[in-house]
Order: C-alpha cells, then sequence, then structure tokens
C-alpha cells in the first residue's frame, strides 16, 4: 500500500492513474523498508541486559521502542542456522537460532507489525564470503542428493514458520553468497565459485538455488526472494554475480555495504546505478549495514573510512545521514538494515559474545541508546515514489524509469518496457 503524506503526492496519484491507467501497468510499490538483524534480541532478553532510551529512560519492549514513533523501524531480520554449533567457530555464544528459535521471534516480530525478513545460513555456522560450509549432517550428500535436500530443509522451514503465525515477507536463500554456498566440510575449496572457476561450480551453485526458491515459491507465495552478494565494493563483480544467476527466479538484489570493507558512497552509487540500468526489474535492498562509534579496529580494513566519519557516537549519526541521502538519489533501493543494532555488552560471563564489535545502536558501557538508532527512519520518509511521472510529463524527457516507478541514471541499455516523455516505450 501507498501513503501519501502530503497534498501534492496525492494530486500526483490523481494524473498518474488518470493517464495511465492500472490495467496498463505493473503495480506501484512505493514502500519502503527500514530496520536491522536483531537474531541476538532474545539472548540478551532471556539475561536480562537492560537496555535505555537516548535519555537513559529504560525500556521494556524493545520491540515495540523499535516500532515506535521514536525509531519508526517497518522490518526485522533474523538469521537461521541448520543445527547451530559454537564449537566449529571458535565457541561463539552468537551462534544460537535454530528452528524454534527463530519461530518463537518470528512470531513476535509479526505479532508486532513487522515485515519479516528471514536469512538462511544454510549452515550450522557463520556463512559469509569466506566460509560457506556445508552442514555437518549433509556433508554425505552428492549433488543430487543436496539439492533434494536443500529444497526439503526450505520448505520444511518455511511451513512450520507459517504454522506459527511467523510467515517471512522477505526470504534471503543464502547469506552473502557471493561465492557460492554449502562448499562442504570446513575447509573445502573444490566448490567455490569465482570469476575463473569451472563452469560446472556455478551450474551446481545455481542448480542449489533454484531449489531454495521453488520451495519459497510453493509456501510462501507472496514473500519477495533475495539473493544476497557482498561485493559492494567492486561493481563489475556484482555485475558478473548478477549476470551468471539470471536464470534464478528471483525478486530483490540483496546487498552488504560496510564502508570500510566495501570502499566510499562513491563506489556504492556505481553499483546501484549499474543494477538499476543493468537489472531495472530488480529493486535493490541493503540487506547489512553498519558503523562503529568506538573503538576502530587497526588491521582488516580495504578503506580508511574513518577520515570521513569518525569512530564516535557522532561520527556513526554522520554516516547513516550521508548514505541515507546517497541511496535517496537511487529510486531502485527500497530497504535499509542495520547490522546487529541491539549489540548491548556481552553479557554475564560473556554468555551473548565473546567480544564487542561496537558497531552497534546501543552504547556497550551505559546501555544507552545512540544517536544513529534515531536517524535511519529518515530513509522511509518519502513523500511518494511516483512524483517523478509528474515532472517527467512536463518535459524532462531524458528520464527514463521502469513501470515500477525507479528512475534509471540514463537511457537504459536492457530491451523492455519503459516510461519515457511520459509515455511507454518499448526498447528491442
Amino acid at each position: 500500500m501507498i501513503t501519501f503524506r502530503n497534498r501534492w503526492a496525492r494530486v500526483a496519484v490523481l494524473a498518474f492513474s488518470f493517464l495511465f491507467p492500472p490495467s496498463s501497468f505493473l503495480e506501484i510499490n512505493a514502500q519502503r523498508y527500514v530496520g536491522g538483524d536483531i537474531s541476538l534480541l532474545p539472548q540478551y532478553e532471556k539475561y536480562e541486559v537492560p537496555y535505555y532510551d537516548a535519555d537513559g529512560k529504560k525500556i521494556d519492549d524493545v520491540l515495540q521502542y523499535l516500532k515506535s514513533e521514536a525509531v519508526g523501524w517497518n522490518a526485522l531480520r533474523v538469521r537461521l542456522f541448520v543445527n547451530p554449533t559454537p564449537s566449529l567457530d571458535n565457541n561463539d555464544p552468537a551462534i544460537c537460532q535454530d528452528l524454534d528459535y527463530v519461530i518463537s521471534l518470528g512470531k513476535r516480530i509479526k505479532e508486532a507489525g513487522f515485515a519479516f525478513m528471514l536469512d538462511f545460513h544454510y549452515s550450522d555456522v557463520w556463512a559469509d564470503p569466506s566460509k560457506q560450509w556445508t552442514p555437518v549432517e549433509w556433508q554425505s550428500l552428492n549433488d543430487e542428493q543436496l539439492q533434494s535436500k536443500l529444497y526439503e530443509y526450505t520448505k520444511d522451514c518455511l511451513t512450520k514458520l507459517v504454522e506459527a503465525g511467523a510467515a517471512p515477507d522477505l526470504i534471503q536463500t543464502g547469506n552473502e553468497i557471493s561465492y557460492g554456498m554449502l562448499w562442504g566440510k570446513k575447509g573445502t575449496n573444490d566448490n567455490r565459485c569465482y570469476g575463473d572457476s569451472p563452469a560446472a561450480n556455478w551450474n551446481r551453485f545455481i542448480a542449489l538455488l533454484k531449489q531454495a526458491t521453488k520451495a519459497c515459491r510453493e509456501v510462501c507465495p507472496d514473500a519477495k526472494v533475495i539473493i544476497h552478494t557482498e561485493r559492494t565494493g567492486t561493481p563489475e563483480s556484482v555485475m558478473d554475480f548478477c549476470k551468471r544467476i539470471a536464470d534464478v527466479d528471483y525478486d530483490i538484489v540483496g546487498l552488504s555495504y560496510y564502508p570500510f570493507w566495501h570502499k566510499n558512497l562513491e563506489t556504492l552509487s556505481k553499483t546501484l546505478n549499474l543494477l538499476a540500468e543493468n537489472y531495472p526489474e530488480k529493486p535493490v535492498q541493503i540487506v547489512e549495514t553498519a558503523y562503529y562509534y568506538q573503538w576502530k579496529p587497526s588491521t582488516g580494513l580495504n578503506w580508511n573510512s574513518f577520515t570521513t566519519w569518525p569512530d564516535t557516537p557522532e561520527g556513526q549519526l554522520a554516516f547513516v545521514r550521508d548514505l541515507i541521502a546517497e541511496l535517496k538519489n537511487h529510486p531502485n533501493v527500497n530497504g535499509l538494515y542495520w547490522w546487529f543494532p541491539e549489540e548491548n555488552g556481552n553479557g554475564p560471563n560473556k554468555s551473548i559474545l565473546n567480544g564487542w564489535l561496537n558497531r552497534g545502536l546501543w552504547d556497550n558501557d551505559s546501555h544507552r541508546a545512540l544517536p544513529a538508532l534515531y536517524e535511519l527512519k529518515a530513509f522511509a520518509d518519502d513523500p511518494s515514489a511516483i512524483v517523478p511521472f509528474l515532472n517527467d510529463r512536463v518535459g524532462e524527457r531524458d528520464d527514463w524509469y521502469t513501470l515500477q516507478g525507479l528512475r534509471l541514471p540514463s537511457k537504459p541499455s536492457r530491451p523492455g518496457l519503459y516510461i519515457n516523455g511520459g509515455r511507454k516505450v518499448l526498447l528491442r
């Protein structure tokens, strides 16, 4: 549903409806999702770690506070491990999200009125570009059996979520799967998908993705399927990845963007522009972002972002403001999620975390909310996604749009149906 915040937006809607009847176009979806991945919140609640707002007032229900006008979030993300096994990854207590855990949290998320994003890790431990280990119980399966298992597992998880009243609205079929997934046992290299990897590796990966999507479509036909890559700092790699998975059925391109790993906002802009030009039918969501508010690391950085945004609460806030300003230049982006906003110390005897990351939205020392928490909602503050159509009809004929209302940076190079000069234009 589209919500219009001012009179001019309503005028734009009337003009658009008159000039372009609904039967002539795909549905315009102006909703923007803003929120975060709160996968560890139940652990903080279990150990009674206090949360306070910016003024020091105790927050009794963090979910309700995130939904409140003060914060203004409308979507939350949760990860799911197959059989979470901390011993396989430095005894990390944050690896705890099994299906029962996710069902319980997902139900709370839905009951609170949020959109719910489910993030399948398809592993017993963290799945990221450097770690995509096959769950231990699946490691004896051959490729054909693994495809069947992935389908059955995905279908079973989604069925149980739906039955519990926790049906996801958005589904990630894999987490940061730029180089494939389900590689095999820990340390296995044979099934990775690099640019120069054998075609068989990519074919195997694509076959797995298709089985995951098949299960999603069968159980949650209204949910949007997200394919998640973190190569945001190398735009050409994102283009290559999307080209290789072109035969996969999915709806949204999911990106991770951490500036200290994925470079500056100009690089992000280039990636988003290329996606809009080459894949105008695919909305983009920043499914992970975060920034340090203290104690930045001294190693493992790809770009020194701290000369632009200091590792302070004010620097974290400035990053959020600059990121949102950039994203609003890209109408193809309709989602923004902070990763691990609920970080709030280690818990008693490091029962929740082994060590601080210092990228959350609560201070690990004082347990008070940081300024950036309250700024993220600005991403969703937009009168209407279709106002540019009204401008387009009064002579700005150099502007091109998809049928979903996404403005493109230039005349599209791909064949398809577009809007230009207030008219439908078929490019061949």
